[in-house]
């Protein structure tokens, strides 16, 4: 077997393909979860009953007036659950509650003929509710204690003591909020019983496994009872990794118990106000700058707003920790990490985990600092990045850390820094209520699951007698490529053109136990599956090829369908004619393959190990433009560099990188969650529940100009044809729209002073910050004045005797 990172001669991979189901999306022939409605004849349409209270006890609950409605079938209770009544992983999720935890909390499901009797079906449900009291904000979660998991703490030397020997020292506070999802398909499931008993789900789910157990254990039965398959989703974002379960639960009790199909699929409102969002965050912080600003130590606290159940929060908050660093070398630190829990909903995955905003403190700490300091921002940064040699706090040798530097320069000179900069500088000069900034900002994030165990997967290849071949494997699609990955990989490994490979869909009785398509270890995981499983097939072609020309197997070649040996000219087979050759030989054409990350380890309890196989590094340069009468703002030009090691598949990644660039900017500038915080009937609704209220960065948000290059020369050893992940460590590049923000609202006012800039940096928060400046600037005035004026007033001394 080749190495996993080497490449054969005239590989697929490597090669700009559009996404496999480019041409149904755009003719709108894709068929996602809801579109197989159709198909099942006789389904029912399943409608929540949602609480209108943050916190309340069901004092009573009746459905029968909902039955009474024409055309509803089944109101669906805690008391039709045959097993465990729980849509979670902890044990904290009850799939029909008696307490109500947030506002929109669904007690019940009508099912019904048509999705209006359900709705109207729902409506009639009768519930009495004794309302508690409730936590909606972190600082009020804060002052309660209100706090659930474990609690974390991160650290490495002495932070007190390298902060008591800083001659820099700093503190302060930052809260920042979350981000909705807002993917193009809202959650859906489909479910029915077979003749068999058997319970197939249709699932628009990341995590298929998870789904099957959950809704297996929902039901009282055993994980080979249940079949989940994920055709395709619009959209994810670790949206769909946790919150589906309880989805298709609901879907499956109600075809069970009905014989049925059953369909569930959120409207907008409902999924908004119904399922998990990013964790919010709230930082203080200490740190420590040496002369020169090289940061000494850093003490601080991260409280994640966990909403109202764990979920993944304990894993988001670890993984935060982890990189709180960012591409920098603390070389004191200490951080704590803790969960609040608030009546919201069960805040969850988010393309990133946690990392991003553990890297924003830091970032925000650095943007904050510099101008104090009386250094550059970006020379500040590069001055403090990882150096080769260098460890995390963790305790990871930080591997080819030069490359942080490398794309810093690459990026400088193809962002042409200092002659825009001496251009911003002229227009800043001349513009007294236009402002614009220039900003640099890194990435270094970790590839791999933190739970060592999810960092496995699995695939099935088959290859049928006329050299067709189809793939199956444990990974879904939502948009990101991962497919178009996988037939690239197999077509590679097998030797055979694009054409002549197809993928079937994600189905747990086609490759069990697998991990969620997350944590950007897709590709990874299970392109190494199914790069073993197409190996142990051609491997076995070789030997029936070796006989036919008279070689030995390892002389034997795959190239674009056609199977040579080494030197051969004249002289060659079809993989077709060697596939019908195995086939008669009795040569089995199918196999199933497995990657297990190597050289992973990691002590949750020490906060001390190797967690990530390897990190994905980049930066970006982002120019702004302020308007200082509203802070209303435009992004001038963005430029990128980013590692992806050797692309699989270039197109896909440019595509990666630029939407997650942008999805970083709409969380950093754009997307705020609102909740009503008053103490009226509506404490704890969800103000922002559409795309009227919730602003989604749109075509208006994009730089005017982007400009995307792939660093090169960046092969990662020990990875899937030397590639490296790109789903998420993009989304970190907006730090630099946020910072040239900051820049630009500092430079209303006077140099040398903290710019606080609100999370997310809305419009109004810049305007905030520019008022802040300018007043600062006034002051400054006003003190010089006044100066000037003293001066002035001062006695001269004795007159000048008169000499005649």
């Amino acid at each position: 077997m080749r190495s996993l990172a080497e490449r054969p001669e005239s590989p697929v991979v490597g090669v700009a393909v559009p996404h496999e189901s480019a041409a149904l999306h755009v003719t709108g022939a894709a068929l996602y979860t809801d579109d197989l409605v159709g198909r099942a004849p006789g389904v029912l349409h399943a409608w929540p009953v949602q609480a209108p209270h943050a916190h309340a006890r069901v004092a009573m609950l009746r459905t029968p007036p909902a039955l009474e409605v024409p055309g509803v079938v089944r109101v669906l209770t805690a008391a039709d659950v045959p097993g465990i009544n729980d849509a979670g992983i902890k044990g904290d999720e009850p799939l029909f509650p008696t307490e109500v935890m947030f506002y929109g909390h669904a007690v019940c499901w009508v099912l019904g003929e048509t999705l209006e009797a359900a709705r109207v079906g729902a409506e009639r449900v009768e519930v009495e509710y004794a309302p508690l009291p409730s936590l909606l904000t972190l600082p009020e979660a804060i002052e309660a204690g209100s706090f659930q998991g474990s609690r974390l703490t991160l650290a490495r030397g002495d932070a007190a003591a390298g902060l008591a020997g800083a001659a820099h020292r700093f503190g302060g506070e930052f809260e920042f909020g979350g981000q909705e999802h807002f993917y193009l398909e809202t959650h859906a499931s489909l479910a029915h019983v077979d003749e068999g008993g058997q319970v197939f789900v249709q699932s628009s789910t990341q995590h298929p496994t998870e789904t099957q157990e959950i809704v297996a254990h929902v039901l009282g039965l055993h994980s080979h009872e249940v079949t989940v398959q994920c055709v395709r989703m619009g959209g994810g974002f670790g949206g769909k990794e946790m919150q589906p379960h309880g989805f298709a639960a609901v879907a499956a009790l109600g075809a069970v118990l009905t014989g049925r199909p059953v369909r569930v699929r959120l409207t907008r409102t409902q999924d908004l106000t119904m399922t998990g969002k990013r964790h919010g965050f709230h930082a203080s912080w200490e740190v420590g700058f040496d002369d020169d600003g090289h940061i000494l130590a850093l003490r601080a606290t991260l409280t994640s707003d966990g909403g109202w159940s764990l979920d993944l929060s304990e894993p988001v908050l670890t993984r935060a920790l982890c990189h709180i660093d960012n591409a920098y070398f603390v070389p004191d630190i200490e951080v704590h990490g803790r969960i609040a829990r608030t009546n919201k909903t069960s805040q969850t995955a988010f393309r990133g985990f946690g990392g991003p905003q553990g890297m924003l403190v830091l970032e925000d700490i650095l943007g904050r600092c510099a101008p104090v300091l009386g250094i550059d921002p970006a020379e500040l940064r590069r001055r403090n990045f990882y150096a080769p040699g260098q460890t995390t706090p963790y305790g990871q040798p930080v591997r080819h850390a030069e490359r942080l530097v490398a794309i810093w320069d690459v990026l400088h000179e193809r962002a042409e820094v200092e002659r825009r900069r001496r251009e911003i500088d002229a227009f800043n000069a001349v513009h007294r209520d236009l402002k614009r900034a220039l900003a640099m900002t890194p990435v270094k994030f970790g590839i791999s699951f933190n739970l060592t165990a999810f960092n496995q997967a699995g695939a099935l290849v088959h290859v049928y007698k006329d050299g067709s071949v189809l793939v199956n494997h444990g990974g879904t699609e939502m948009g990101q490529g991962l497919h178009t990955k996988m037939l690239q990989v197999a077509a590679t490994a097998l030797g055979v053109p694009l054409a002549f490979v197809r993928l079937a869909p994600t189905r747990t009785d086609k490759v069990p136990n697998t991990s969620a398509t997350a944590a950007s270890s897709s590709t990874d995981l299970n392109g190494g599956a199914v790069k073993d499983a197409c190996e142990q097939i051609r491997g076995r072609l070789a030997e029936v090829a070796a006989r036919r020309l008279s070689i030995h197997p390892d002389d034997v070649r795959f190239t674009a369908g056609k199977v040579t040996g080494i030197g051969f000219k004249d002289r060659d087979l079809t993989f077709a004619e060697v596939v019908r050759d195995a086939y008669l030989q009795r040569v089995p054409l199918f196999a199933a393959g497995f990657y297990r990350t190597e050289g992973l380890h990691w002590d949750p309890d020490r906060m001390q190990g190797e967690p990530f196989k390897y990190f994905a590094y980049g930066a970006a340069a982002s120019e702004v433009e302020v308007d200082g009468f509203t802070g209303a703002y435009r992004f001038v030009r963005t430029d990128i560099v980013h590692d992806v090691g050797d692309s699989l598949s270039p197109l896909i990644d440019l595509g990666q990188i630029e939407g997650g660039f942008v999805q970083g900017a709409g969380w950093l500038t754009l997307e705020e969650l609102v909740w009503d915080t008053s103490d009226g009937e509506r404490r704890g609704r969800l103000a922002t529940q559409a795309a009227s209220t919730y602003k989604l960065p749109s075509f208006s948000e994009m730089p005017e100009e982007l400009y995307v290059h792939l660093f090169e020369k960046a092969t990662e050893s020990g990875v899937v044809y030397g590639s490296k992940a790109v789903g998420e460590p993009p989304l970190m590049l907006a730090f630099s729209v946020r910072e040239a923000l900051r820049q630009a609202a500092g430079a209303f006012g006077p140099a040398g002073r903290t710019v606080e800039l609100a999370g997310p940096a809305t419009p109004e928060a810049v305007f905030w910050a520019v008022q802040a400046a300018r007043e600062a600037g006034r002051e400054a005035a006003e003190r010089a004045a006044a100066s000037s004026q003293a001066r002035a007033d001062e006695p001269t001394g004795p007159p000048a005797p008169v000499r005649g």
